[in-house]
């Protein structure tokens, strides 16, 4: 990894945590602590089970973040872009990281250690409650996602992924703006690659999607919200 200069102060992620509070003046000491680098595409940055160094918040790129699950298979539970936080889960409350996290594409990070969060959560009460606000509404998406995984079908599982992830990266030139391997669809979705090939080779039948090599572009998002609309898409 390579250590990057990124100033919170002419940072454009207005959806950072830090960005969000610069604006108080006890925040100026803790920003010029922070460490910033770059991870390389697919490199991994958290390893789960490792003793926790802070909070990162994304300043450029993608990553996500994953946990082990049954016969050590990697599930991936969060994507994450531009502002985003990773490695809240257990922050506070254990002592090691209860996820792992891998950049998608090169990323810049910025850190922020054990020590200065700590500073931040103690003694700027906006940036606390804020938080707190974050943890509540993570946990509630938490609860809805185990609820659709138990209540939907294969297919149905797909294809509220690929609407996630269109509302969360967005399309450009009819391609959502993040590369996927089908394994890390499957991952995602709860299901196998095979699957994930089967349904996708479906759904561009129908005209619904496309797909240009790993890249995938909706063609039909109405037609798509109604199939899981049950499930309470909205």
């Amino acid at each position: 990894m390579k250590d990057e200069q990124a100033i919170c102060y002419s940072c454009s992620n207005e959806n950072c945590f830090i960005k969000k509070h610069l604006h108080l003046e006890q925040m100026k000491q803790y920003v010029q602590k922070k460490h910033s680098f770059v991870c390389k595409k697919t490199q991994q940055f958290i390893i789960e089970g490792a003793p926790i160094q802070g909070l990162y918040f994304i300043c450029k790129g993608k990553v996500k973040t994953v946990k082990t699950g049954i016969n050590g298979r990697e599930q991936i539970v969060r994507l994450t872009k531009n502002g985003d936080t990773i490695g809240f889960r257990g922050f506070g409350t254990s002592k090691r990281y209860l996820i792992g996290a891998y950049a998608l594409e090169d990323t810049v990070l910025c850190n922020f250690s054990n020590e200065t969060m700590m500073e931040i959560l103690q003694n700027v009460p906006e940036f606390t409650y804020a938080l707190m606000l974050f943890y509540a509404d993570e946990l509630n998406k938490s609860e809805n996602n185990i609820r659709k995984i138990a209540h939907m079908n294969v297919r149905e599982r797909v294809v509220d992924l690929l609407l996630y992830i269109h509302r969360k990266f967005g399309q450009i030139n009819g391609l959502i703006d993040i590369e996927l391997s089908r394994k890390e669809i499957a991952d995602f979705a709860g299901t196998t690659e095979e699957q994930v090939i089967r349904v996708l080779s479906s759904l561009k039948k129908e005209s619904l999607i496309k797909t240009v090599g790993k890249r995938i572009g909706i063609l039909a998002i109405p037609k798509l919200q109604s199939e899981i609309m049950e499930h309470k898409y909205f």
